[in-house]
């Protein structure tokens, strides 16, 4: 989850912070998604499928095996308000 700190010359930098570790089933897009979503971006979109959470959103990132993932949408999976389906983004090396 973002966050604000102060670094040693004292101007504010901004961050992530661990929030929560999570049990998520993790797939790639197919078909129309898939190539919808690589006509507008080179990086790679995944979809994770977590247990229904009230306090996730947009503005936190996802680390999964050592890469990062920006938030693009969150979906009430099935309706059921059991699951959260989370469409992300890879971040690029550094970002």
């Amino acid at each position: 989850m973002p966050a604000l700190s102060v670094d040693e010359n004292g101007f504010e930098t901004e961050g992530y912070e661990d929030y929560r570790t999570v049990w998520a089933c993790i797939s790639k897009l197919s078909g129309r998604e898939y190539f919808q979503a690589a006509s507008v971006q080179k990086e790679e979109t995944v979809i994770f499928l977590i247990r229904d959470m009230a306090d996730v959103d947009e503005t936190m990132r996802i680390v999964f095996k050592g890469k990062k993932y920006n938030i693009i949408s969150i979906d009430n999976f099935k309706h059921e308000h059991r699951y959260l389906e989370i469409k992300a983004l890879e971040v690029e090396q550094g970002g």
